[in-house]
């Protein structure tokens, strides 16, 4: 079988859960699959290490976009013999004219289900594609039973048997390291010296972030160190107005806002704090947690969407409105240091239920099925 992917989105969305999510899978692909042979399209650098005896990497152009996206691709697929097409990215990019099999990657549909948080010109398109999308794709790959089952409320005439579950992973790079060393790097390059409660993951409203800074208002004053809040993230979307929020509630001194860190230090930051908090109101995976788990980190989290798909018993999972009972617990975490380590063995053995590996065959799965469906 002849597998085109439309890997464009490593470099498109650096950095982003779907750029995480095409280079994570087009790695394990490549790696555990020796009968298939892969069609690469490519923009961008750092394609060495997809070069294999079973691919072959044709590489494209951003400025040139919608030329590819409209002419192109449909032309090579027939020219190269390619049986399936994957289009990773929500099915953006994948044109009616493309004549073999088409597989295309879901990861939410935030846009339908929570449209009020999603800026206005990806809401559009989103609403306006994605039908033609479904329609002119033979199979769906999405990242949780939670998100196949919004997909099939929203499309019900699609067959929810070529709708295949494929679950996300946290990198190998998240990982328990040492604590001290850790807040070493930390302090040097963050200033941070305080133990501290994180949250990672975005400052769209549906992220509930100032959920957490009310409840840690409430709750700072009776912990029994003198711990501060961090968020990390660009001061982005809803970012300035969480700033506005903790300088108007007389917090700004315990809250540090770190701005954009690079990816290499997530790892310190989950491993440096007491505690991760993600209080998400919706989600179609959510990586954040899961990454916090592998490092072995206790982790608070929302009941809500697919959240606890990924964290079950590996971490505590509260109402993302009920902001009272986030403050008991998070009083109860950092007060109880049993209780903590009792969430860290949980988190870890949690956490390794999941790889790309796993998810790599998963998806071959559906291109076997989707390439046998006659």
């Amino acid at each position: 079988m002849k597998i085109g992917i439309d890997a464009r989105g490593i470099n498109f969305y650096k950095g982003t859960g779907i750029g995480t999510y095409t280079e994570n899978l087009l790695r394990c692909l490549l790696n555990i699959d020796r009968d298939n042979y892969y069609h690469i399209y490519w923009w961008g650098e750092n394609h060495n290490e997809f070069k294999k005896n079973n691919s072959k990497i044709t590489f494209t152009s951003k400025k040139n976009k919608n030329f590819f996206e409209n002419h192109y691709f449909s032309n090579s697929i027939s020219t190269e013999g390619i049986d399936l097409y994957h289009v990773p990215q929500n099915g953006i990019g994948l044109h009616q004219d493309i004549a073999c099999k088409k597989i295309i990657t879901i990861h939410d549909l935030i846009p339908y289900v929570m449209p009020e948080t999603v800026g206005k010109g990806y809401l559009n398109k989103f609403l306006k594609e994605l039908p033609t999308l479904i329609d002119n794709c033979n199979a769906i790959l999405t990242v949780s039973e939670w998100s196949k089952k919004d997909i099939t409320r929203f499309f019900p005439k699609f067959d929810p048997e070529k709708i295949f579950v494929t679950p996300l992973a946290a990198d190998s790079k998240y990982r328990p390291m040492d604590k001290d060393k850790c807040k070493y790097v930390l302090k040097k390059f963050y200033n941070i010296t305080k133990p501290f409660i994180l949250y990672i993951g975005g400052f769209s409203p549906r992220k509930n972030v100032h959920s957490l800074i009310t409840a840690f208002s409430k709750v700072f004053n009776k912990l029994n160190e003198e711990y501060e809040l961090v968020i990390v993230g660009a001061n982005k979307d809803n970012g300035e107005s969480l700033l506005n929020m903790s300088t108007n509630m007389n917090i700004k001194d315990r809250i540090v806002f770190t701005g954009f860190i690079p990816e290499s230090h997530l790892p310190l930051f989950y491993n440096g704090c007491d505690l991760f908090v993600y209080p998400s109101l919706y989600e179609g995976f959510g990586l954040p947690p899961l990454e916090a788990m592998s490092c072995g980190t206790p982790v608070i989290s929302s009941n809500l969407s697919s959240i606890p798909e990924v964290v079950k018993d590996g971490g505590i999972l509260i109402d993302p409105y009920d902001e009272k009972l986030l403050e008991i617990m998070i009083e109860k975490t950092l007060g109880d240091i049993t209780f903590q380590n009792s969430l860290k063995e949980k988190a870890i053995k949690r956490a390794s239920l999941f790889s790309w590996t796993e998810t790599a065959r998963r998806t071959l799965d559906a291109y076997n099925k989707t390439c046998n469906d006659i």
